[in-house]
């Protein structure tokens, strides 16, 4: 039986504070759907709580997080998928951008702005997951690729490649929701 150390409270509520809104922002963009990223995200902290001995020193706070909040993601895709399958539904993904704010301009720009936003979420969403996982971490999260390729265990060349791909079609879909050339 592992033995369990005890999990100092300053410092979990203060990783807690500092990553909570990085955490629901990776399982939006992993699929997650809006009605479940707060349970998910409560889901994330509670799995880190149970396994901070294997944290402490390994990697930094929040790569390690990213990769709780991936596994958890999965869990939750594979349990949503087999829920639509046994009610023979579809389930409707919802957007995935990050958090709403309370924004300024007319009601035409906030339109304009949501159908974009919308149209680069089905974007982002319809992304192969090793592409989306890169674009999320380097176009949104702001990583650099050397902290990516560490992250994800690959080749740096490999996140560049993964990277360029993912942005070719985020801009190919921008693009034709325009009705431009990409």
């Amino acid at each position: 039986m592992a033995v369990r150390h005890p999990v100092p409270r300053a410092a979990f509520e203060a990783a807690y504070g500092e990553h909570v809104d990085f955490v629901w922002r990776a399982l939006a963009r992993h699929g997650v759907e809006r009605a479940a990223l707060e349970d998910a995200t409560q889901e994330v902290f509670l799995v880190a709580h149970r396994h901070w001995g294997a944290w402490e020193g390994q990697a930094s706070m929040r790569a390690w997080l990213w990769g709780v909040a991936r596994r958890v993601a999965s869990t939750h895709l594979r349990t949503r998928n087999r829920r639509a399958r046994k009610h023979g539904s579809l389930v409707a993904l919802l957007s995935s951008s990050s958090r709403p704010e309370a924004g300024g301009g007319g009601l035409d720009a906030r339109l304009d702005d949501r159908a974009r936003l919308r149209t680069l979420a089905a974007a982002i969403d319809a992304l192969e997951p090793k592409l989306r996982e890169v674009f999320v971490l380097a176009d949104l999260e702001d990583m650099t690729a050397p902290a990516i390729a560490e992250l994800l265990g690959c080749n740096l060349n490999t996140i560049y490649t993964r990277l360029r791909r993912a942005r070719a079609k985020i801009r190919a879909a921008m693009s034709e929701a325009e009705g431009s050339d990409p």
